[in-house]
């Protein structure tokens, strides 16, 4: 009984010897930094050194895709000049006079302008393969049929664009095995998509409370091709929001107003629309947190979209736009340089002298200096969560369109 009590007091000294030693600081220290590295590595992208390009989405992606399944006899009105002025010097099917934020993108990683995948001949395709048709919705045409909405600018959605991309796989890749890694190793741009879906909604003079309704279907949508393809391979995914659709000089046309109470004292956009796509915004990155936790191996990045374009209106001279910058460059009329019906590339409606200085290009798209700011605000930050890591990318990639005097990138 004695030697037991004797050794209980030293037991309990040692305890408080350890508690207080050098040793168990270093552990603490350890441990927390061990926690911080997952946790930083967790809310982080890791670098990958891409191998191509697969594009989905609508007309802010379509590198020439409409064009090519257009009849023709009947070519839509970006076919013609001054579309593709800029940087082509010619008509590509891009609706904006110059790049899109598709074409930056594969600037910047040393790829060629991803090609469209419909209509092309003997395109090559090893670097990249694009599926994105202007006037795509991401839901089926009979789903917003069922809604009342009937406003088919063409019948190539996300599940269509999808289904061609499957189908293709035999052309882009020898073997299964060949088509994973494939896959894997590329930069997944789902979108911008679903934005027309809510375009549509509103031409039909649909309310707003019903077109909130949609906004879960759309995500859902999405959220279904991007798990689709992750199954088959893929790992990183790039998967913007809405634009401000209260800047957009074609809902300002429509739904301008004498009320100066529904317009943003600082830009001049309507703020429900604004709103609006906030509201969509918001479900949206909600529904990627999801995804990420379900797939913790796979880089979900979200593009905002929103933000990166609301600071070219917010203060517009920073980035070499005029100060007005809401009228559109190519058009015709109005208190916007736009009017229904009068579409940029018809006969006689006409671009500005000097696209760079405008935001807006013919109504609904944005010009090449946008683009240019908003691929930048992705690739380099602030607006991609979680940000693009490209510390194993070389500098000679990463520096890609230096010798671009227009560059920024």
């Amino acid at each position: 009984m004695t030697e037991t009590g004797d050794r209980r007091p030293n037991l309990r000294a040692s305890r408080m010897a350890f508690l207080d030693s050098p040793m168990l600081m270093k552990l603490v220290v350890f441990f927390s930094s061990t926690l911080f590295v997952i946790t930083t590595v967790n809310s982080e992208t890791q670098c990958r050194n891409f191998k191509s390009i697969i594009s989905f989405g609508d007309s802010l992606a379509d590198t020439g895709n409409l064009l090519g399944l257009s009849d023709p006899n009947a070519l839509p009105h970006v076919a013609f000049p001054p579309y593709g002025e800029t940087f082509f010097h010619k008509p590509t099917g891009r609706f904006s006079d110059g790049r899109l934020i598709i074409d930056f993108i594969a600037e910047f990683l040393g790829f060629p302008l991803v090609p469209p995948f419909y209509g092309s001949k003997n395109a090559n395709f090893e670097k990249g393969v694009n599926f994105a048709v202007g006037g795509a919705t991401a839901m089926e045409r009979s789903v917003l049929e069922e809604r009342g909405i009937n406003f088919a600018y063409t019948n190539v959605s996300l599940g269509v664009q999808l289904t061609s991309f499957k189908e293709s796989l035999p052309k882009l890749c020898g073997s299964p095995s060949e088509c994973r890694d494939m896959i894997e190793n590329a930069l997944i741009l789902m979108g911008e998509i679903g934005g027309n879906d809510y375009n549509y909604a509103f031409f039909v003079s649909k309310p707003v409370d019903e077109i909130k309704e949609m906004v879960p279907l759309v995500i859902t949508t999405i959220s279904s091709a991007i798990k689709e393809l992750i199954g088959m391979g893929g790992r990183t995914f790039l998967v913007p929001g809405d634009f401000p659709l209260g800047c957009s000089v074609t809902y300002l046309t429509l739904y301008q107003t004498t009320n100066t109470e529904a317009y943003d004292p600082l830009t001049g956009c309507l703020t429900w629309l604004n709103e609006f796509s906030q509201y969509y915004n918001k479900l949206l990155q909600e529904e990627l947190v999801k995804l990420r936790k379900l797939y913790p191996h796979v880089n979900i990045i979200y593009a905002d979209y929103y933000n990166s374009v609301s600071r070219l209106f917010q203060e517009p001279t920073k980035y070499g736009f005029e100060a007005r910058p809401l009228p559109a460059c190519c058009g015709l009329g109005g208190s916007y340089n736009f009017t229904f019906g009068e579409k940029c590339g018809f006969e006689g409606v006409e671009a500005c002298n000097d696209p760079s200085k405008y935001v807006n290009w013919d109504g609904v798209h944005l010009t090449e200096s946008a683009y240019r700011w908003i691929a930048e605000g992705l690739l380099k930050g602030p607006y991609a969560f979680p940000p693009f890591d490209w510390s194993c990318l070389t500098s000679e990639i990463k520096n890609i369109g230096s010798s671009d005097t227009h560059s920024i990138l």
